[in-house]
Order: C-alpha cells, then sequence, then structure tokens
C-alpha cells in the first residue's frame, strides 16, 4: 500500500467544530470521531456519562469529509444519506431542521456517443429489477454462504454486465467477493442528500463534544478492571472503551493486550476491503441537466461504473471508481494524475474531445491510501456474514466496537456506523452505571 499522503487529506474541511476539552477521568472513551464516535459521545452524554473521544486526524469526520471548492460545499467521502426510513442521521436531520433533499429520481443514460432511447432505459430498470429480485429473494439465506454473483439471472440480456458493475460498486467489491447472504440487507431506498455536504453536517453534531484531535492511540489494555489507552500525548483510563477505528486500519496494526478473543480476532480479520472513491469534476457545459441525478454511460471500449450529475444543482459531478478501477490504478501508481487521465479519457470516449473544453477535475479521493481509512468501508465475503453480529457483543464488558462495520441494514453507510454508534453508547452506558 502506498504510504504517501492521500489526495484527499491535502484539504482542510469547510466546517470545523468547536470542540471541548477531554474530561480529566472519563467513564468511557471513545477511539475515533467519525459518525460512530460522534453518536456514541453524544448518546453518552445525553446519559449524564463523562466520555473523552480520541480522534488521530486533525479533523472530525472520519470518512465524511467536506471540502469547499470555488466557492461550493463539496463531498469528498460519503455524499448519499441512504435509507431515510432506517437512517437515524435523516431523523435527526429533520428534528433539527437541517437542509436535506430527497434524491432524484429520474436518471439519465448514454449510449456509445448518444442519449439512451426510452425503450432502452426501460429495458436497463427491469434488469436492475429482476438482478434485485434474485439476489433477495433466490436462496439468500440458505447454507453454504455463496458468492452474490451466483445469484444473478442468466436472462438479464445486454445490459448484464452493467447491472453487475453498479451492483459491485455500490458493494464496494465486485460480486464475486461480496456474500450472497449479506447482500440483501442493503437498503438504498429513500435517499437523501443535504446542502453544505455530509461532511459539515457531521462537523454540526460535533459541536461541543470532548475531543481531541491528533491524539492516535498506540494501544488499548484491558487486562485490569477497566481500559488504558495509550497515546502520544500519555495514557487515559476508563471503564470501558469505545472502538470505532475501521476493521482495515484494525487489521493492520494489533492494538490489545491481552489480545482480543480468537473468535473476535477472527471476525475482524475477515472482512475485506471495500472500495468505492470519487473524482470531482467541475464541468459547466456537461450535457446531462436536472440536479442530483444518477448518469450511466454504457457501450464504448471505456467503462465508467457511475457518474452523479449536478450536484445540489451546481457544475460539480461525481465520477465514481469501483475496485477494479482503483486496483488497475494503483497496479500502475497512477496515483490521482493516472485517475484524472481516465476520466478524461472514458469520457472522451463517449462526449467527444470538443465537449471536455470546460472540464476540470479539482478533487480526487483516495480512501484505500489513507492510514487511517485503508478503505472506504468493510465488505463481507462468501461465508462471513456472521461477523457484524458477532461484533456487536462486548468483549470482558470493557472493549466495545462501533462502526459501519457492525451494522446490519445500513452497512458501509454512516448512516449504519452512526446508529451503531448510538447503539453501542446506551449498551456501555447501562454497564458502567451497574
Amino acid at each position: 500500500m502506498r504510504t504517501s499522503r492521500p489526495a484527499h487529506e491535502g484539504r482542510r474541511p469547510s466546517l470545523a467544530p468547536r470542540l471541548a476539552p477531554l474530561p480529566q477521568d472519563p467513564e468511557v472513551i471513545v477511539i475515533g470521531a467519525g459518525a460512530a464516535g460522534v453518536a456514541a459521545a453524544r448518546s453518552l452524554l445525553a446519559r449524564g456519562v463523562s466520555v473523552a473521544v480520541l480522534e488521530a486526524r486533525d479533523r472530525v469526520g472520519g470518512r465524511l469529509l467536506t471540502v469547499p471548492l470555488r466557492g461550493h460545499a463539496v463531498d469528498l467521502g460519503g455524499h448519499w444519506l441512504h435509507a431515510g426510513p432506517i437512517n437515524p442521521l435523516v431523523q435527526l436531520g429533520t428534528a433539527r431542521g437541517e437542509p436535506l433533499r430527497v434524491a432524484a429520481q429520474a436518471s439519465h443514460l448514454w449510449v456509445g456517443r448518444r442519449r439512451g432511447r426510452p425503450a432502452e432505459a426501460a429495458a436497463l430498470g427491469r434488469a436492475f429489477a429482476v438482478a434485485d429480485r434474485a439476489m433477495s429473494t433466490q436462496a439468500a439465506w440458505q447454507e453454504p454462504d455463496r458468492p452474490a454473483a451466483t445469484a444473478l439471472p442468466p436472462g438479464l440480456g445486454p445490459w448484464g454486465r452493467r447491472v453487475e458493475r453498479v451492483h459491485g460498486l455500490v458493494s464496494g467489491q465486485a460480486l464475486s467477493r461480496v456474500s450472497l447472504q449479506d447482500f440483501p440487507s442493503m437498503e438504498y431506498g429513500d435517499n437523501h442528500f443535504i446542502a453544505g455536504g455530509y461532511g459539515g453536517y457531521l462537523a454540526r453534531l460535533a459541536n461541543g463534544l470532548p475531543v481531541a484531535l491528533e491524539t492516535p492511540v498506540t494501544g488499548i489494555d484491558w487486562s485490569g478492571p477497566g481500559v488504558r489507552v495509550e497515546t502520544g500525548s500519555g495514557p487515559v483510563t476508563a471503564k470501558a472503551v469505545i472502538v470505532t477505528i475501521p476493521t482495515m486500519v484494525l487489521r493492520a496494526a494489533p492494538l490489545f493486550t491481552p489480545a482480543l478473543p480468537p473468535e473476535v480476532a477472527n471476525a475482524i480479520a475477515g472482512f475485506t476491503t471495500g472500495i468505492y472513491e470519487h473524482a470531482v469534476l467541475h464541468w459547466p457545459s456537461c450535457p446531462f441537466r436536472g440536479a442530483d441525478r444518477l448518469a450511466s454511460l454504457v457501450g464504448g471500449r471505456e467503462a465508467s461504473p457511475g457518474l452523479l450529475t449536478r450536484i445540489d444543482g451546481t457544475p460539480f459531478h461525481f465520477f465514481e471508481l469501483d475496485a477494479p478501477m482503483a486496483a488497475a490504478l494503483d497496479a500502475r501508481r497512477a496515483g490521482p494524475d493516472g485517475v484524472r487521465r481516465l476520466v478524461r479519457a472514458t469520457l472522451m470516449a463517449h462526449f467527444g474531445a470538443r465537449a471536455l473544453h470546460d472540464l476540470t477535475i479539482p478533487a480526487v479521493s483516495e480512501w484505500r491510501h489513507d492510514p487511517w481509512a485503508r478503505g472506504s468501508w468493510a465488505v463481507v465475503p462468501p461465508g462471513h456474514a456472521g461477523a457484524r453480529a458477532l461484533l456487536q457483543a462486548p468483549v470482558a464488558d470493557r472493549v466495545w466496537f462501533a462502526g459501519e462495520a457492525l451494522s446490519r441494514l445500513q452497512w458501509g453507510t454512516a448512516g449504519g456506523a452512526y446508529a451503531e454508534g448510538m447503539r453501542t453508547a446506551e449498551a456501555v452506558a447501562d454497564a458502567v452505571r451497574r
């Protein structure tokens, strides 16, 4: 893995919250100030439990990062608020009067060098519907577990490749590497966006929380009656710790003394790395109209797994990169400039060189190269479907886990991370006050 600083981390967030100092004797330590950590801290404080949040980065938000670009707030990490009816960040945002908007239902289709015809768009929609039904109902919960790709029906016609590519993008890995037993849990209905960016929203939720930035954790000792968390600034002790570090980071750097029980360690190690990156395009003359609409580019030599156009009604767009594209770029050590060349080549193949006269690509995300993320989210491979539930149980009532990797219904999302932070905090508050 490349060790240089990822391109997105060179940018300052559009909003920095006012943070409180850490208490001298916290009852609970929360490691990580992403969505799960912010949720846990807010929930613990609401229960009257003193908490200290330790964050390795120089900002809050984790894999939610909103930056200012040409006078507009643009997300370089999570952008969609998925599954509105069960997403606590949608419910909380509605209660707070946050500027939420429902994602557009209409989308664009471009075939080769022309707009897709209505009949083609309808055929693509039918192919998605058939595939979704097959992967959600066809023996999904029967043993043994198998790759989600094996449930795709053979009769998807010429659109089958597109369907599989998009599902692989939103799953974080090709469907051949995703558990069929886990796949049906993904719920993307009733999606929302938020003006000012998702990272900005989480920063507002972090206002007033006791967070120590630039405080990476180097060890977690749970051998005694409480926990002792080692940092470069010295140890912090408490009755319990909530660990919201991504599973990809936990795999890379053993932190626990004594070692975690084998079943817990194996659950963490068994996840694979999900990849969902994007390049930010500023393209005023983009041929697509209508705010926040998805565009499918099919046909031709150059492939694109996804494009989100006219974000918040602006000239900004997201060009999505999936796991196979990221792997190919990394094999060539292409870096952000390689991503820019790929984007231009893909768009040129569909729209021609003259259409790109005002295209610029001001930012590229690289969460897979971020040492505090090492990927976009955790993916459950075939045969590992029980890992999420296993990590929801505490270790010796002192070590607790939270984060998107634990969420069954909202996996891979900030909403799922926030829900798990809330759930874990309630359980920890009960435990420390017994």
